[in-house]
């Protein structure tokens, strides 16, 4: 089994925090300035790639694989800047999002006190669970080759169901003749939420890459904390809750179509 200093693992999450921190309080002042919640979106995969570059400089004296730490950066940079560009211009221009809107109306606090509370420390310490994998493989001393490749396999199947996800939807919602209408075409034909299944499978194979290592075997909570966050917090939990409302046929989508892995729908 591949040794990992503690030092150095301890290092890399305290280090990781910091950016966290710092980075979740930036957004937590645009946010006040703006008077807009949905910022928090574009930070969230923009936070990772921080994190994984704060990861990679940092563990650079020490005696982790070069190649491993790097080739970590790869893998998330990609993920996160394709996904805070895609929401980024998703956003930009238009009215909070009714799931952060609802948040901010909820108990009559103040605007801070509900983004700082509801939003950015939650989002914060989801941050800095998911990127476990990293902080803690970036210390690995060598690189499995056979975990590289499975790991990179398994991100490439979720980077290309949320890629695909994403644009699929984009389309859909840029003709005119399907407002109002629901999106069941394509991979939403087989899941109803292709971009949160993709953004898991993204985290999976992350952390296969890593755990040819005791420390990043146990680095397992990150994938399973993003797949919580995405199934049972503030990803499809409320993103269905507001669909109910809005979308004729809902119900039905709901009984054909698997909530999380891609099947063939039931008929």
């Amino acid at each position: 089994m591949i040794s990992n200093d503690i030092s150095q693992t301890v290092a890399s999450l305290l280090g990781g925090l910091g950016v966290v921190v710092a980075f979740m309080g930036v957004g937590l002042a645009i946010a006040q300035r703006q008077k807009k919640l949905t910022v928090v979106d574009t930070m969230w995969g923009l936070g990772f790639v921080l994190v994984a570059a704060e990861t990679a400089l940092v563990s650079s004296g020490g005696d982790g694989d070069p190649a491993l730490r790097w080739i970590l950066l790869a893998m998330t940079a990609v993920w996160g800047g394709r996904l805070a560009w895609h929401l980024h211009t998703r956003n930009s221009g238009q009215a909070e999002d009714p799931r952060y809107q609802e948040l901010a109306d909820a108990d009559g606090r103040s605007f801070v006190r509900v983004a700082l509370m509801r939003v950015f420390v939650p989002q914060g310490i989801a941050m800095w669970l998911v990127a476990t994998p990293i902080m803690v493989g970036a210390n690995n001393e060598e690189l499995c080759i056979w975990l590289l490749v499975l790991g990179l396999i398994v991100w490439g199947i979720g980077f290309a169901f949320e890629s695909v996800g994403d644009a699929q939807l984009a389309a859909f919602k840029k003709d005119p003749a399907n407002k109002g209408q629901l999106m069941d075409k394509g991979l939403w034909r087989y899941t109803r939420h292709p971009n949160y299944f993709g953004d898991a499978c993204v985290w999976i194979g992350i952390w296969i890459v890593v755990a040819g290592s005791a420390p990043g075997l146990a680095t397992v909570i990150g994938p399973i904390a993003m797949t919580l966050f995405l199934t049972k917090v503030t990803g499809a939990a409320l993103n269905e809750k507001g669909m109910k409302k809005s979308k004729p046929g809902y119900d039905e989508y709901v009984r054909r179509t698997s909530g999380f892995v891609p099947l063939p729908p039931k008929k």
